[in-house]
């Protein structure tokens, strides 16, 4: 670990981006204070800035996994950077739904298909859907599966799934990255579409 700690930001995402978990874990505790304290002073909600801080590592973890990453001596600007879209994301979608009224549009918002119930043909992609993704999620690893449905189905933060399962954040961050590179090889090998359009 000490030799991580003197290497830069930017020859940890190379070896982090090769397969070492380990330098990911220096960016991580080089960056985490100063990032969770932006968030929350941004945001004022001790659980929404949890929610946005493994949100934005998620983001970032993935990026570079992909291949992505650009931003060559600039690590910690570019994750302030997408804590800030994060937030403003949801900021909007938090403007846009506390904010509709009838009086700005021609149509009557409220007499609209899309508030009425699904056609039966709907109803039934959609059951289809979440039926394949559970098939996915049940062939997913057991320690991936435990991550994912703590996650979406229990709504928990990282931090909850890292204490439930005496596991670290970034080891909960790294099951919840593998559960979906997992399910979305498996969906692409079965030809699998999920879409409900």
């Amino acid at each position: 670990m000490d030799t991580f700690s003197a290497m830069t930001d930017e020859e940890l995402v190379v070896s982090y981006a090769c397969g070492n978990n380990a330098a990911f874990d220096v960016l991580l505790e080089r960056y985490k204070q100063s990032l969770y304290t932006y968030i929350l002073f941004t945001v004022r909600h001790n659980g929404l800035a949890e929610d946005i801080f493994q949100d934005t590592f998620i983001k970032a973890i993935t990026t570079i996994k992909q291949g992505r990453y650009t931003e060559t001596g600039r690590f910690k600007a570019w994750l302030m950077r997408i804590a800030h879209n994060l937030m403003i994301d949801y900021f909007r979608q938090k403007k846009n739904e506390n904010t509709i009224s009838n009086d700005d549009y021609d149509l009557d918002l409220w007499n609209s298909s899309s508030l009425g119930e699904d056609t039966v043909e709907v109803e039934l992609v959609r059951t289809e859907v979440l039926s394949d993704v559970k098939k996915l999620v049940a062939c997913l690893p057991d320690a991936q599966r435990e991550v994912l449905e703590m996650r979406y189905y229990k709504d928990l933060s990282f931090k909850e799934i890292a204490d439930r399962t005496g596991v670290s954040i970034n080891t909960a961050l790294g099951r919840m990255r593998y559960a979906i590179l997992n399910m979305r090889r498996m969906a692409e090998e079965n030809k699998m579409i999920f879409t409900l359009d």
